[in-house]
């Protein structure tokens, strides 16, 4: 009798299993090197088995065969910019037969839906405070040409389907801070704002992903590389055009964090036993799996570069192993060695202050406010640093910011034409995968002082939002006005970065309007 019932107890339980497997088994991630139809499948699953928290979406522009550029996002609210939480970007397979960060982003997102689904509190906590974009494949049509060689040269499908190297094609931006710093006329932040012409037309996957950079507030990313093993960091172009030097940008603490935050959790990249790929030198885990990219080699027009000198992302680029395209074999493995360390270099977007910038009187967020950090952290009971940071960030269009910050003391400026600066004094602590400490600023309007103000100041619409390049603009250059009825004039794309027919022309970019995201 016993017997029976438990007979009859099995066939019921298989009897559930099939009915209720088909989907799952269809939803099991296999490690592979999936093309590019099975990466667009990947990320619908996804998509199907966790809607309220995620969104497919394609950038601009598709690759130069046509292939779309395919994220993922993953968000309590997807598809919106929410205010105060930091949004965060990971772009693998920049160079097509690096291949290995193409399969760790696809398990990624397989992994944080799952993880989502079955209750894991951290992964919920990040998802609910963090916009998180991944990006599987810069270079499909690489990726293509890679897999047909056989996946095993280390040349064939890095460039994209015009033999252009995606990670020397973005607009040289070290090399005009550079200039800048020799005359002494440094602006140290969204310097595309001083761009009137691009010295090439840019290749479509990078305009894509360049108007994806100029259009999210992203606060923090990586890009994934393959070739070798560390985790690698600001500036990427040395200052010395004939040789390879150490070149540290003014918040060299900040990424030496970040990137020291990825090597640490990585089984290998900051182990000091471990070789190097090129069996020339002892490797990097000697120096904790990091480096300094212009002290390893130079690379002008680089991606990671390119996000920290355009706008407020601070990215480093992650080198994750010898092999540019690993055997199937070793994917699931890969998989587990650089899990934690993805999950935790999302959280640093997190570290630092975060805050408002509003009209004392009126409430309006304000756009494009200027955040000036001070380092006046106590070095003893007599002493305390006192370095400026040489590298602003500007408020978002809600008028929220994000300012990543190692723990220590610091006095942060709001200021915004036409308002009185304010400066507060903050101890940044950092605690473990918690949001930013908030810091809010109300500014009191300065116009009664005598300071100009904007034109149309009071009647353009919350929506909108004016970032004005000041008096110092060439007077030469001709203007293209905003018209309020018709908005942009009906050969102006709101969201040009050059246009496609010629090199580029930035001339109309004195003010830059644009659509506010949606936020709920």
């Amino acid at each position: 009798m016993a017997a029976s019932k438990m007979c009859l107890a099995l066939v019921t339980l298989v009897f559930c299993i099939v009915l209720i497997s088909p989907a799952v088994v269809q939803a099991a991630f296999q490690f592979k090197h999936h093309n590019n139809e099975e990466l667009a499948t990947i990320l619908e699953d996804v998509h199907s088995r966790c809607p309220n928290i995620t969104k497919v979406y394609a950038l601009s522009e598709n690759s130069v065969t046509g292939n779309p550029l395919l994220l993922i996002e993953f968000s309590d609210e997807p598809g919106y910019h929410e205010l105060l939480e930091p949004e965060f970007k990971y772009i693998a397979n920049m160079h097509g037969n690096e291949v290995l960060g193409r399969e760790l982003l696809l398990k990624m997102a397989d992994y944080l839906c799952e993880q989502y689904m079955a209750g894991n509190e951290s992964i919920r906590s990040l998802i609910h405070l963090t916009r998180i974009h991944l990006m599987p494949s810069m270079n499909p049509d690489g990726w293509e040409m890679a897999t047909a060689a056989g996946g095993d040269n280390y040349l064939i499908g890095r460039a994209n389907n015009n033999s252009v190297d995606l990670n020397r094609d973005f607009p040289d931006l070290d090399r005009l801070l550079y200039s800048e710093e020799e005359e002494r006329t440094v602006r140290n932040n969204h310097l595309m704002d001083q761009i009137r012409h691009l010295d090439h037309p840019p290749q479509p996957e990078t305009l894509a992903v360049m108007r994806m950079i100029m259009e999210q507030p992203f606060v923090a990313s990586a890009n994934l590389h393959g070739g070798d093993l560390v985790a690698n960091y600001p500036y990427d172009e040395s200052r010395d055009k004939d040789g390879s030097i150490e070149s540290l940008s003014p918040d060299d603490d900040t990424f030496r964090h970040l990137a020291l935050s990825y090597s640490k959790l990585h089984p290998r990249m900051s182990d000091p036993n471990q070789p190097s790929c090129d069996d020339t030198s002892s490797g990097f885990g000697k120096q904790g799996g990091i480096t300094n990219g212009a002290a390893w080699y130079s690379v002008e027009g680089g991606m990671q570069d390119f996000n920290y000198l355009s706008s407020n992302d601070f990215e480093i680029t992650l080198e994750l192993g010898c092999e540019k395209y690993p055997k199937t074999e070793r994917l699931a493995q890969e998989w587990e060695d650089n899990k934690d360390a993805l999950i935790n270099l999302i959280w640093q977007s997190h570290i630092g202050v975060k805050g408002e910038v509003k009209d004392a009187v009126t409430g309006r967020p304000l756009v494009n406010a200027v955040i000036t950090t001070r380092n006046v952290t106590r070095i003893n009971e007599t002493h305390a640093r006192k370095d400026l940071i040489k590298h602003d960030i500007t408020s978002a269009q809600g008028g929220d910011y994000w300012r990543l910050l190692t723990a220590g003391e610091y006095e942060i400026t709001a200021s915004v034409r036409n308002y009185l600066p304010l400066i507060k004094r903050v101890l940044v602590t950092n605690p473990h995968h918690e949001p930013a400490f908030i810091v809010n600023f109300e500014l009191q309007s300065a116009t009664n002082q005598g300071q100009r103000t904007w034109e149309w100041d009071d009647d353009v619409p919350l929506d909108y939002v004016v970032e004005d390049l000041g008096e110092e603009f060439d007077k030469n250059v001709d203007e293209i006005p905003f018209n309020r009825e018709n908005n942009w004039p009906q050969n102006i794309e709101e969201f040009d970065l050059g246009f496609k027919e010629n090199v580029g022309d930035y001339n109309h970019l004195k003010y830059k309007w644009f659509p506010s995201p949606n936020r709920r």
